[in-house]
């Protein structure tokens, strides 16, 4: 009985969308509310409805670290550097060879064009070993070509080490950790954290790319070590993950509407949340109140009816 109810109350909905559609003059749906349901309804749908549990944050995570091979990254900086220049020598040919076609100096049509399809050659490389160096080095790709430089110049010189650390169990971390620490031996090793990496076929879980300044002689490419990872800590709102949904502007939940019943009819509206920090099944978010209803069952159920883009963040973890 429950899914012939829930197959009509789609039927029902999905016709009242087409003919919605259908109107030119109608105006578009609020973003920022979903459809309004009746109790049989929301019992047919399955939805449930449940407040945040505010919960004390832990202040360190545990992770594990990988030290990285400093010679890939030179060789990689390399690459990049040439490919960049190999685009402004092909470009800087295809315009010296279209100056002397044009005032006749002994160049012909087709050396101006087949210049032109090298220039476009060399700027299609170039543009893909960016792409690349960004996939592997992630934060790395966003500094300067004289930042980079001295990175590069720092760790040939044994000065320093990058560490690859990840969350185990988890695809992202929300808000990045402020600050982290390497143990070696027993003893913690301060880390910069230079921002997240992107995910990698062999990884266990979100990466971050770290920098030790001062790493203990012995350690090279390779090498695993602990790391604890510091958060900002303190009270928190934990949410499940089943209630987690992502679109355009990132994270969001469907938040009870407040005074929207109508004929024993509830609205439900969209409430952004940010993603602070993953605990167990669940997520500790930000820009909720304690007293919210959210609804932590049949959310895609919401987000079918309303039509708006968006995955689970629950369905997203087994991917």
């Amino acid at each position: 009985m429950k899914r012939l109810t829930l197959v009509l109350l789609l039927l029902l909905l999905g016709s009242q969308a087409a003919g919605a559609a259908d109107d030119d003059d109608a105006p578009p749906p609020s973003p920022a509310t979903a459809p309004s349901l009746s109790p049989a309804q929301q019992q047919a749908v399955g939805i449930r409805l449940a407040p945040p549990l505010r919960i004390a944050a832990p202040g360190e995570l545990p992770a594990y670290g990988q030290v990285l091979d400093s010679a890939a990254l030179i060789a990689a900086l390399g690459q990049l550097d040439s490919g960049r220049a190999a685009a402004e020598a092909a470009r800087l040919e295809a315009q010296r060879l279209e100056s002397l076609y044009r005032d006749d100096n002994n160049a012909s049509l087709r050396a101006v064009q087949s210049a032109r399809a090298a220039q476009v050659e060399a700027q299609s490389q170039a543009r893909a070993g960016a792409a690349l160096f960004a996939q592997q080095w992630g934060p790395l790709a966003q500094l300067s070509p004289g930042q980079r430089r001295r990175l590069a110049e720092k760790l040939a010189g044994g000065k320093g080490l990058l560490l690859r650390a990840e969350l185990p169990g988890q695809a992202s971390f929300g808000r990045l950790p402020t600050a982290a620490f390497a143990e070696v031996d027993g003893v913690k090793v301060p880390a910069r954290v230079l921002g997240a990496l992107p995910r990698m076929a062999d990884a266990q879980g979100a990466g971050l790319l770290l920098q030790l300044d001062r790493a203990p002689a012995g350690l090279g490419p390779g090498a695993r070590l602990p790391v604890k990872l510091q958060g900002a800590g303190g009270a928190g709102l934990l949410v499940p993950s089943e209630a987690l949904l992502y679109g355009e502007q990132g994270a969001f939940v469907y938040r009870q509407r407040e005074g929207a019943a109508n004929g024993g009819s509830q609205q439900y509206e969209v409430a952004r949340v940010e993603l602070l920090q993953p605990l167990g099944d669940g997520w500790l978010v930000g820009g909720l109140d304690a007293d919210d209803r959210i609804v932590v069952r049949g959310a895609g159920v919401l987000w079918s009816l309303q039509g708006l883009g968006g995955f689970s963040a629950a369905e997203e973890d087994h991917d």
